[in-house]
């Protein structure tokens, strides 16, 4: 009796192994489909969302973008300009170097390049590849143009470093701004390893 429930038992579970099989298998059918996917829940693709800048018939005052909350503070508050902007502080131009103060928070240039070099490869490499030449996987891969200029470029190599930190800030032109993503003392040290980036390079 025991036997024939074990055996019993055995042969179910090798059907129902067989049928999972088959379930995959069918659900590999090696090739693309043009017919749309079927999903019983669609809340994940037809989400309600508001355009910028469109009326709100939700919020009382009628708008969807949504003022900053009351007593709200800036994650970064107190900087000084030069460090926070990367601009002169009679706003006549960029800072010439990485301010002092940002390189002494890091213990010394050495560990603010070290930290530069960590962040360089996580936001600037896909993009503006291990040597800063603008041919990074993203770039190879996708054939985006036009491609990053390379940080090699005599241009690049003369601008201040202010300048530098600005367009991390702010982005430009296809390259997006990492303002809101890095915060202000991992940018200057990204503009210190990408220095050091065109010292290994320079001829």
């Amino acid at each position: 009796m025991l036997r024939r429930t074990l055996h019993q038992r055995r042969r179910s579970a090798a059907a129902l192994q067989g049928s999972f099989l088959l379930l995959a298998m069918l659900g590999c059918r090696g090739q693309t489909s043009s017919s749309p996917p079927i999903v019983p829940l669609r809340n994940m693709f037809d989400q309600d969302r508001y355009n910028a800048q469109a009326e709100s018939h939700f919020f009382a005052d009628g708008r969807t973008m949504r003022p900053t909350v009351a007593d709200t503070v800036p994650r970064e508050r107190n900087l000084d300009p030069q460090i926070a902007q990367g601009r002169l502080p009679d706003d006549s131009g960029y800072v010439p170097e990485v301010p002092k103060p940002v390189v002494e928070s890091f213990g010394g240039a050495q560990a603010m390049m070290e930290r530069g070099h960590e962040r360089y490869n996580v936001y600037c490499r896909p993009c503006h590849d291990g040597t800063g030449n603008g041919q990074g996987t993203v770039i190879k891969k996708s054939g985006w143009q036009p491609a990053p200029p390379s940080f090699h470029q005599d241009r690049l190599r003369q601008i201040p470093d202010g300048q530098l930190f600005a367009t991390i800030t702010h982005g430009v032109r296809i390259m997006p701004s990492y303002g809101s993503r890095i915060p202000i003392a991992d940018r200057w040290a990204i503009v210190s390893y990408v220095r050091a980036l065109q010292l290994s390079q320079g001829e």
